[in-house]
């Protein structure tokens, strides 16, 4: 067979197939809000950044009497802002062979790199997600271990179609070991000959190397609300728009005591209700920190948390079961201090967002190679070193990753520390 000249538009065709099929986290994920930017205001583009819908809530009515509702919808950005690219250089003999050739020795490896990078800062979303649950000591090596994640997505009235796990190596492999042994013959020969998991208890589980591990702050359990929170405090006209809020804590050790983004607490006397009827449930309501802080003298002024505490109404959160203020109600850190962990994910498609958006072809630049599959967009763009006989290759994609519903996600780690 001859030899095939490759352009930028043969080596972008090529790239963003391998880069799709090697995407764990980023192919399980909602990926619908490209399409919002390539619409035009007033003939121009929106720019990085559109804004989505949070649904309204509602109560339900007992008897015939009408009680109308406003429906009160909030928004949340959606924001494109992460440009990853990988460059490299051919000689003019590597551009004369065949793409199969070149595929294998250069744009593979480049793309199974930038895959990582595209699932690594979408995984890395974990931290604004405050459902949490323990994993005993051992990691997740039996349905009971793994069943803890969906029976609190349940409890919160998480859908039931479209839920994914992102599971880590260790605890990955120690559920596919629990598999070998079961009187289940496809669920058995699959963890057995092709190493694979599959469906289990509804949740599709998939292993990932970029599950993160995440420490928190020194802070601990005798830290206590400072701040009178009653009904009204928060409300989602206040908050529908917003994606933090905060408090202040004091009780703390002292000038030392930190708290990092990522750490999940709870309040005491403060349960969490189900979405539906806004009933009590039998667990805290959890919460997780937004942004980092340190104490001043015994106490953080203003510590960023999400969600919002809502003690009634259509879009209640929470439910607080005694008392009439949360003020000076004791803050429950969830794992050790100062402490890694590491941070399975279960999750319902809509939780997260990635958003690929294709990149211009700028106007000085020659043979520009642009491609999209299966929503995924690379841009390659060649330009020459006359003195070497080398062609330079720049390959780029231009993305986004948002946390969509935080409602809709758990995070699992172990009771005790990493080894």
């Amino acid at each position: 067979m001859s030899n095939t000249t490759l352009t930028a538009d043969i080596i972008a065709k090529e790239a963003v197939m391998i880069l799709e099929n090697n995407l764990v986290m980023g192919g399980l994920v909602y990926r619908g809000y490209e399409q919002e930017f390539d619409k035009r205001v007033n003939g121009y583009k929106v720019g990085e950044t559109v804004s989505i819908r949070r649904p309204a809530d509602f109560t339900v009515r007992d008897g015939k009497t009408a009680v109308n509702q406003d429906a009160v919808e909030g928004k949340i950005p959606v924001t494109v802002d992460k440009q990853k690219g990988v460059d490299f250089k051919f000689s003019s003999s590597d551009l004369t062979l065949q793409i199969g050739e070149l595929s294998e020795r250069v744009i593979e490896p480049a793309m199974i790199q930038l895959a990582q990078q595209v699932d690594a800062d979408t995984i890395a979303l974990y931290n604004e997600i405050p459902r949490h649950v323990t994993i005993p000591s051992g990691g997740i090596n039996s349905f009971a271990d793994f069943a803890l994640a969906p029976e609190l997505m349940d409890k919160c009235g998480i859908p039931q179609s479209d839920r994914y796990a992102v599971l880590q190596p260790s605890d990955y492999w120690a559920m596919l070991g629990s598999q070998t042994a079961l009187y289940i013959q496809d669920a058995a020969k699959g963890a057995y000959r092709s190493g694979r998991l599959g469906m289990i208890g509804n949740i599709d589980t998939y292993m990932s190397q970029n599950v993160p591990n995440f420490t928190g702050g020194s802070r601990v359990t005798s830290d206590l609300v400072n701040q009178t929170i009653i009904d009204g405090t928060h409300t989602w006209a206040l908050y529908k728009d917003a994606t933090s809020l905060t408090m202040g804590v004091d009780g703390m050790n002292g000038a030392a005591d930190t708290v990092k983004k990522g750490d999940v607490f709870t309040v005491s006397d403060v349960y969490d209700v189900n979405p539906v009827d806004k009933s009590q449930l039998d667990h805290l309501k959890q919460f997780v920190v937004m942004a980092d802080a340190t104490a001043a003298g015994n106490a953080i002024a203003s510590m960023s948390f999400w969600p919002p505490m809502i003690l009634s109404g259509a879009h209640k959160t929470c439910h607080l079961a005694s008392g009439t203020d949360i003020d000076n109600n004791t803050i429950i850190w969830h794992g050790t201090a100062s402490t890694a962990f590491r941070q399975n994910l279960f999750f319902h498609k809509n939780a997260f967002a990635l958003t690929v958006v294709p990149m211009v072809k700028p106007p000085g630049a020659v043979d520009v190679g642009r491609r999209t599959y299966k929503g995924i967009s690379v841009r390659v763009i060649p330009y020459y070193d006359g003195t070497n006989d080398d062609s330079n290759w720049r390959l780029d994609v231009l993305y986004g990753v948002d946390v969509i519903d935080s409602r809709l996600a758990v995070r699992a780690s172990l009771a005790a520390a990493l080894a």
